[in-house]
């Protein structure tokens, strides 16, 4: 074969991620899903278990939209109108109505003058950093932001590339103060909820610190938030870390994949931005945009999160989530503060992770277990998703289900 001897040290690189802990393995592939009753919320059958049905609480889709009877008819109705796909990139013949309809949507949802959809949200920081980064652009970063930050600014090739220790607003004053001699633009990017830990980024203080150190470069200080895991599960409306925090980014991004339940990405922010951003962003440009029925299904979602049936879906997430802190702090099990429905369950242990993960999948509870790389060393750890859809049945059963393993 002409690829073997790539083929043996690709080999031997997946040997090495299996010895180390670190290889993901097989996917678990969902074949059904059984309806909430009973007091329960849905379950799921996989490939390979059979009639099995599994406690789904690794899921992104934290209103539980995705199998909402009203987003659903959205999109079928869509998919009557406008066919399954897009069938060009946005600038060619590929914007159809409902492209627009959701952008002005988000726009208002956010307080925006416009928005942009990309196909997901990784997609969107890809196309947005790099666009606005040149040789004279200092990048500042917290240190646990999402890989999709990290691989932008690697794709933007900042003159300078800072990154700032967790939460630590002294030391990104510090790299604010510094870039300040050398730059004329800086770019402060932060994730607004993270992702592995739940926690998010204090935005009210950051944007203080940003405001402070603008006049110090000649194009001005910016602050973009990735805010994907909080919009639509964070905040009393759902507007996430601005609204928790009572702050505003530059430009936000969020994601239609999680709590809206349907799929893509967006970035909102001043008009003048987002038209550059149309004219010069590869991953906009040269990829098809999101189906006309995906954004037929995310506009509905909008307008459910932004109505009473929202608040009261973010409600009953929040008691959830609470519940299930509660019982994690009963059992003695460590976990980090916060409120979001992100719930880590602290291990600290790569191959106790794993056995946790296996003790779960018996149970019949799915659950994520992070390892190094994806988190540093000594915080390993199960990462617990709580959903609108889960019940306090369900709840109680993942707390049982935990109570067995720490007693045995």
């Amino acid at each position: 074969m002409a690829a073997e001897r790539l083929e043996r040290k690709l080999e031997e690189r997946l040997a090495e991620l299996g010895r180390s802990g670190r290889l993901k393995g097989d996917e678990l592939i969902i074949t059904g899903v059984i309806p909430a009753a009973d007091g329960k919320g849905p379950r799921f059958l996989l490939e390979g278990y059979g009639a099995q049905p599994f406690l789904r609480m690794n899921s992104n889709s934290y209103l539980g939209l995705s199998f909402d009877a009203e987003v659903r008819a959205a999109e079928d109705e869509a998919v009557r109108q406008y066919g399954t796909g897009p069938g060009a990139v946005r600038f060619i013949s590929g914007t159809w109505s409902m492209h627009v309809a959701l952008e002005r949507r988000l726009a208002e949802f956010h307080g925006r003058e416009a928005a942009m959809l990309f196909s997901s949200a990784y997609a969107t920081m890809m196309g947005l950093l790099p666009q606005l980064t040149t040789d004279r652009t200092a990048v500042i970063s917290d240190e646990l932001n999402h890989n999709c930050i990290i691989n932008a600014i690697a794709l933007g090739r900042p003159a300078e590339k800072r990154i700032w220790k967790h939460l630590d607003l002294d030391d990104l004053e510090r790299h604010l103060k510094e870039a300040a001699q050398t730059c004329d633009r800086a770019i402060v990017v932060t994730d607004g909820v993270f992702s592995m830990r739940g926690d998010h980024a204090p935005l009210d203080e950051i944007r203080k610190i940003v405001d402070r150190y603008d006049p110090a470069f000649a194009e001005n200080a910016i602050l973009i938030v990735d805010d994907s895991h909080g919009v639509g599960a964070f905040g009393s409306t759902g507007r996430g870390t601005e609204e928790v925090t009572g702050a505003r980014a530059d430009l936000l991004v969020g994601t239609l994949g999680k709590a809206f339940g349907v799929n893509g990405g967006y970035v909102t922010g001043s008009a003048t931005i987002i038209r550059y951003l149309r004219e010069t962003s590869p991953f906009y440009i040269y990829s098809n945009p999101i189906t006309p029925a995906e954004a037929a299904a995310a506009l509905k979602a909008v307008e459910i999160v932004d109505s009473p049936r929202g608040r009261e879906l973010l409600r009953h997430l929040r008691e959830m989530t609470a519940r299930f802190r509660h019982g994690l702090g009963v059992l003695g099990l460590e976990t980090l503060p916060g409120e979001h429905p992100v719930v880590p369950l602290m291990v600290r242990d790569t191959t106790r992770t794993a056995v946790l993960v296996a003790h779960l999948r018996n149970a019949g509870i799915l659950a994520t277990g992070l390892n190094y790389p994806v988190v540093p060393r000594g915080d390993e750890e199960i990462r617990f998703q709580i959903c609108a859809d889960h019940t306090p049945a369900d709840i109680d059963e993942a707390l049982a289900a935990l109570g067995a393993f720490a007693a045995s």
